[in-house]
């Protein structure tokens, strides 16, 4: 007897159950998007990491920790970029860890097309993408 409950499981194992419920963007694909207005990105990293490395320029930074209220449209503490269930999220994290567990917590709130950034911000600037300072 390990001593853990039957339903523990390792991150990697959370992470692909979570990944499989919706389809992870690519770099080229989230910056199309975003331009043609079509998704609203979603920097959810933490301010040190803004700082050292830059900014998505038109990105939307919420941190982590005040995503879910910032972005659920019924919500008393949303943003007016949260407008309605049907916004297509792209949320951003620095390697494309924690967004994907984030864009799952926005599908629990009925934000059905939030998705995640594969690789993260480093990814994106490893793709040419623009960044700010």
């Amino acid at each position: 007897m390990s001593g853990f409950p039957e339903q523990t499981v390792r991150i990697d194992t959370l992470l692909e159950r979570v990944r499989a419920g919706y389809d992870r963007v690519d770099p080229h694909t989230a910056y199309r998007a975003a331009r043609a207005g079509e998704a609203l990105l979603v920097d959810i990293r933490y301010a040190a990491l803004r700082k050292r490395d830059g900014l998505i320029p038109g990105a939307l930074v919420v941190e982590r920790n005040e995503l879910e209220w910032r972005l659920d449209p019924l919500g008393d503490h949303r943003l007016p970029e949260a407008t309605d269930h049907d916004l297509r999220i792209i949320v951003v994290c620095n390697e494309g860890y924690a967004s994907s567990l984030a864009a799952e917590s926005l599908h629990r709130l009925g934000l059905t097309r939030a998705t995640d950034l594969v690789g993260g911000f480093q990814a994106w600037r490893s793709a040419g993408l623009p960044v700010t300072d």
